[in-house]
């Protein structure tokens, strides 16, 4: 297996293209409707905002490869359960897939499914070590054949989660071509979304170059930019929200998207004007991350440099170890727009949602807003002052890992990192973040030294 972890999952990934080089993005085209409410983008806007400390063990199976659930997909497909075997079961399975011969399409969508459940379950990188490049193609075979929706899908779903488990560095080159085929010229929805989140992933995970993470992101941006019409599919809301959700996952990667940021934002600001709950908590995330990322820390170089008001920003508890932040540039020229509209999200009141959908809204955007006010605020951000530390409580959004403790997700780029594991391991998140140290390391344990030494 090669290993990618500092090539992939280091959070200043690279410096972007365009402030190398100072080119325009290719992505031109504005958005021209808006799409209409899906009962699965909304679904998942709902479950964003279900509670605020999410039991890891016990995750909501939001969209995932499909408009319905991967563990909905995978329910009631008369395939085996994980037993004790399992190993012997995945071997068979495998060799079951690189055989095709006398296959049908029932018997494949079957292997696939036991298939995914087993990697799922369980962390199998010895399993399919060596073997990965067979599968790969196995899995080609199904994507571009298209001969069955479920098929499909869940061929994209063994591929993702082979990646997961076993990263690569020649896999991205690989499925790139085929994956991107499905997305423009599927006719089934289902499957384009599927490919969205599926490049992604192996964008991420598969060896991608710089260059190439950051040819996705327009391309992605376009799918955002047209409503979906660039893929022909137009006023579909779900591959709109795949779109950005994956845009927001691998910008992650990336160091300075400076000269990127304002285009993307006002891409991301007519999305928040959807009338699909999800597309619009999908677009606020991405711009409350595109704010989080445009401060930096205060260095020593800095110390005698005149800033702005209001550009340098200080941790209010001063906690030892936390730096000041300075302002690196601005994200969208009418910011005070913005806040109008995010406020107006965060107190909304329509007989046009459900109330659960209404509550996903106005709590997910209360954040937003309280972000792209202070940056520095990630989400589910308190400010009441705690009685026992006498300090603010901070973000409060927490996620249990068995007896490891918690994790705190008090940044965007965590909440989109998160975000990203569970649409791929759903129900698996816990057990490859215990055992898969790929998982582990693109969402690490992180707290500020306490002997780290501040500066100005």
């Amino acid at each position: 297996m090669h290993d990618l972890r500092r090539q992939a999952l280091e959070s200043g990934k690279t410096v972007s293209r365009k402030a190398r080089s100072k080119q325009a993005s290719p992505a031109s085209s504005r958005p021209s409707s808006q799409p209409p409410s899906r009962a699965a983008s909304r679904s998942r806007a709902v479950s964003r905002a279900d509670s605020e400390e999410d039991e890891a063990g016990n995750l909501s199976d939001e969209t995932s490869f499909s408009t319905n659930s991967i563990d909905e997909l995978l329910n009631g497909d008369g395939s085996d359960p994980i037993t004790d075997a399992w190993r012997a079961d995945l071997a068979d399975r495998i060799q079951e897939l690189l055989d095709r011969k006398r296959s049908s399409v029932q018997g494949r969508e079957k292997c696939l499914a036991t298939y995914v459940r087993i990697l799922t379950a369980q962390y199998a990188e010895e399993d399919i070590r060596g073997k990965e490049a067979e599968l790969v193609v196995a899995f080609l075979k199904s994507i571009k054949a298209e001969t069955s929706e479920r098929e499909t899908i869940l061929a994209m779903k063994a591929l993702a989660m082979t990646v997961v488990t076993s990263p690569s560095d020649l896999i991205y080159e690989a499925v790139c071509g085929p994956l991107k085929r499905v997305i423009s010229d599927s006719t089934s929805v289902p499957s384009k979304t599927a490919a969205v989140h599926c490049l992604g992933t192996c964008t991420f995970f598969g060896g991608a170059s710089d260059d190439e993470i950051l040819d996705n992101m327009a391309y992605l941006l376009e799918i955002v930019a047209s409503d979906g019409s660039f893929i022909d599919a137009q006023d579909e809301a779900d591959p709109v929200v795949a779109a950005l959700e994956e845009w927001g996952s691998l910008s992650t990667l990336i160091d300075d998207i400076a000269d990127e940021s304002e285009e993307a934002a006002e891409y991301f600001v007519d999305q928040l004007s959807s009338s699909d709950p999800g597309v619009q908590i999908a677009a606020g995330e991405n711009i409350a991350l595109l704010y989080e990322k445009s401060y930096r820390p205060l260095t020593e170089d800095d110390c005698g440099t005149e800033f702005g008001e209001g550009d340098i920003i200080s941790d209010p508890d001063e906690i030892p170890g936390v730096p000041k932040l300075v302002k690196n540039y601005d994200v969208y020229r009418r910011t005070d727009v913005l806040k109008d509209t995010l406020s107006d999200l965060a107190s909304l009141n329509t007989r046009r949602l459900s109330k659960k959908e209404q509550k996903a809204i106005r709590t997910n955007f209360a954040d937003i807003l309280d972000s792209v006010e202070y940056p520095t605020h990630g989400p589910r951000y308190q400010n009441a002052i705690s009685q026992d530390t006498g300090k603010r409580y901070g973000s409060r959004m927490t996620v249990r890992i068995h007896k490891e403790g918690v994790m705190k997700i008090d940044k965007w780029w965590k909440l989109h990192r998160l975000q990203a594991l569970r649409r791929v391991l759903q129900s698996g998140f816990v057990k490859h973040y215990e055992a898969n140290p790929i998982v582990f390391e693109s969402l690490p344990y992180t707290s500020p030294s306490a002997n780290a030494r501040m500066v100005c």
